[in-house]
């Protein structure tokens, strides 16, 4: 049965951390003595779904969680330091503290330490987020007991919606790009200048001319889409931007 300890202390442990080709022993109150701290957990660097959707989002939702009166968020799991220091920088989680719990302390302490025996994983941290105020647990998002690996209710957008209900979402916005091209230099410009997070597509790097035919039915560039519509080149983009 897994346990919800809302309401209780965060286990007291040591992380066993790599820094700058160091260890660094941070114990449980450097993290969350006099914060008001997310931590999400899950279990296991680079998978699917931790690697996809679980990281990136909340990634993508931190400015907003932190003006809503967040101090850290905090994503950990049952890896080793120099797994967890890797998968930060593929993930370019660069807002998120990634904080690995080595022997599993942490987590045995949340009684939310599982076997994960079947994929070979050993034992491995269930799948939840909480919401942690000077080390005294708020909130806790646990993932229901059921085969595989559920997604249901720890996610980024489950916890701003509880901490802020009213919060503005940052839009998904993409920009496909070509090296070189001054258009798009002034679309994300324009796009920095306001403060709107992008991603940017680079040809014949992230994508190639069939694929932007496909998308945007051109090969124009930059063409930009937000929340899943087509706003055009660097001029549309300025027209929406004047029309929001």
């Amino acid at each position: 049965m897994l346990q919800d300890r809302t309401g209780q202390k965060v286990p007291s442990v040591t992380f066993r951390t790599r820094t700058d080709h160091d260890w660094k022993d941070i114990p449980t109150d450097e993290l969350f003595k006099g914060k008001t701290v997310v931590v999400f957990s899950l279990p296991g660097a680079f998978t699917p779904t931790c690697s996809s959707t679980h990281v990136p989002r909340y990634n993508q939702l931190a400015p907003a969680l932190k003006a809503a009166g967040v101090d850290d968020i905090i994503c950990m799991s049952v890896n080793d330091g120099f797994v967890m220091n890797a998968w930060k920088d593929d993930e370019n989680a660069d807002n998120l503290t990634f904080i690995p719990d080595g022997n599993g302390e942490f987590t045995e302490g949340m009684g939310l330490l599982v076997d994960k025996d079947d994929l070979g994983f050993g034992k491995r941290s269930w799948r939840y987020s909480m919401l942690v105020k000077d080390g005294t647990i708020e909130k806790m998002f646990i993932e229901p007991e059921e085969p595989g690996d559920p997604f249901h209710v720890s996610d980024a957008d489950t916890m701003l919606e509880y901490i802020a209900p009213n919060a503005a979402k940052p839009a998904d916005i993409t920009v496909f790009t070509r090296p070189g091209c001054p258009f798009c230099a002034k679309a994300k410009t324009m796009l920095n200048d306001a403060g709107m997070q992008f991603e940017e597509l680079v040809l014949n790097k992230d994508y190639t001319e069939e694929t932007l035919r496909a998308v945007a039915a051109t090969t124009m560039v930059p063409q930009v889409f937000v929340n899943g519509e087509k706003i055009g080149g660097s001029d549309d983009l300025e027209k929406w931007m004047a029309s929001r």
